[in-house]
């Protein structure tokens, strides 16, 4: 915790200052934009309110100290990850004070804004390598009884933080429109497998996690050192075709039914401004104590944080009528069974070398009650009890033209509430064969 903190604190931004804003000047939030429709280059940018701060401007008026800010005149973020924790810090608290009620350099900056209305958004960082966690206690209970009902969890469950390796190239900004998939599956009851568009498309509500400060190959991350690698968190929809991988995940795991979109918010929230709402990592009496690389008073006394998230969705009817998207699901982030260090602890201890802009998905995300499911495999029971919309359409799985948003933020007493926008996707028609 530190000034940037202060929940006083003011912006002579001032949609900055309103009530329930995403992005108050205790936020600051990265990403990499440029106006729409011109063809500027992309470069990094940081929100305040309801306009964001081009870094690269601020950069050229020279009125701000370089630390940090020469790492920021790149098309990706990259470079500034890779700067460590005390560079980052250092550039927030700079621009705290350069944003903040009574600075001096108000005129000058004021001309290095642009209002998030009139910015596009590109992928923030070149993602060398994504790895999808299975964080949730929660979600792998319930997932686990569809299939196994007497014995959810497999034993490895509550000692390994189980993740796969997946792809890449297919993350995409909020925003992203894509078809649904087709491959190979095989219906209940069929004899043969057959390539058809997916029947079961499901969304998954989880957070990104994106690696700043890299280590070297074959040697470990510490716990205690972990969060230092961590650059922020964003909202990450990893979308999931059920029926593709029922047939598929069978020895190795997840696959074609997890490559074709992977849908991330624009915005990422750094670590530092988070400090206020951690709380302390605890499980339920009974559960095994990690092991000790997985372990550590830091991350007992403040390793999880209390995020609250959601998932809603509109179908293309209910965007046809101006009908609202509606909320499915609420869950937090501090349900999570893995914390965020433990899940570099555990990907490292191997000798595995992260590199910046790596990116974690924290698996779906799911309460312990109804409600706060992370996934319509979820809430549905298999597609086999439908959930119903107001507008009587009803949901086993995703259709055609659905919109599904995930939002997040952070709130306590005594803090600022901060935000992080939003991932949006949308789902088009099978591509014809």
């Amino acid at each position: 915790m530190n000034s940037t903190h202060d929940p006083t604190l003011r912006s002579w931004v001032t949609s900055a200052n309103a009530s329930g804003a995403d992005f108050p000047i205790q936020n600051l939030p990265f990403a990499v934009l440029r106006r729409v429709g011109t063809g500027e280059r992309f470069r990094p940018g940081v929100a305040i309110g309801d306009r964001a701060l081009d870094l690269r401007e601020l950069h050229a008026a020279g009125i701000a100290p370089s630390r940090g800010l020469d790492a920021c005149q790149e098309e990706t973020l990259n470079s500034f990850m890779g700067q460590g924790s005390a560079v980052w810090s250092a550039l927030r608290a700079d621009l705290s004070a350069l944003l903040a009620a009574g600075s001096e350099h108000e005129a000058a900056v004021r001309n290095c804004l642009i209002p998030l209305s009139e910015v596009e958004y590109q992928i923030p960082a070149r993602i060398g390598d994504y790895t999808d966690f299975y964080t949730s206690i929660h979600h792998a209970a319930n997932i686990g009884r569809l299939f196994r009902p007497n014995d959810p969890l497999l034993p490895n469950y509550r000692w390994v933080p189980i993740g796969y390796h997946g792809r890449s190239s297919s993350i995409a900004i909020s925003g992203q429109s894509f078809p649904r998939p087709r491959g190979q599956l095989k219906p209940p009851g069929s004899e043969r497998p057959e390539v058809a568009p997916c029947r079961r498309l499901d969304y998954e509500l989880e957070i990104g996690i994106f690696v700043g400060r890299g280590n070297a190959l074959g040697v470990p991350v510490d716990i205690d050192d972990a969060e230092n690698h961590v650059f922020g968190l964003c909202l990450l929809n990893d979308w999931s075709a059920r029926d593709i991988q029922a047939w598929e995940y069978q020895p190795l795991g997840p696959f074609l039914a997890k490559s074709f979109a992977t849908t991330i918010s624009p915005w990422i929230v750094t670590l530092e401004a988070l400090a206020p709402f951690r709380r302390p990592w605890r499980r339920s009496a009974g559960e095994p104590r990690a092991l000790p690389y997985l372990s550590s008073e830091e991350n007992s006394a403040a390793g999880a944080i209390d995020m609250q998230l959601e998932v809603l969705l509109q179908s293309a009817t209910m965007r046809e009528n101006n009908i609202a998207p509606e909320s499915l699901s609420s869950s937090n982030f501090s349900d999570a069974y893995w914390t965020v260090a433990q899940m570099v602890a555990h990907h490292t201890v191997n000798g595995c070398n992260l590199r910046p802009g790596d990116l974690f998905g924290s698996g779906t995300m799911s309460g312990d009650h109804e409600g706060s499911q992370g996934a319509l495999i979820e809430i549905t029971r298999g597609g086999a009890e439908p959930t119903r919309l107001r507008n009587g359409e009803e949901r086993a799985f995703l259709e055609d033209g659905d919109t599904v948003i995930l939002r997040a933020h952070c709130a306590r007493e005594g803090a600022v509430r901060i935000g992080f926008g939003e991932a949006v996707g949308t789902v088009l028609p099978a591509n014809s064969q």
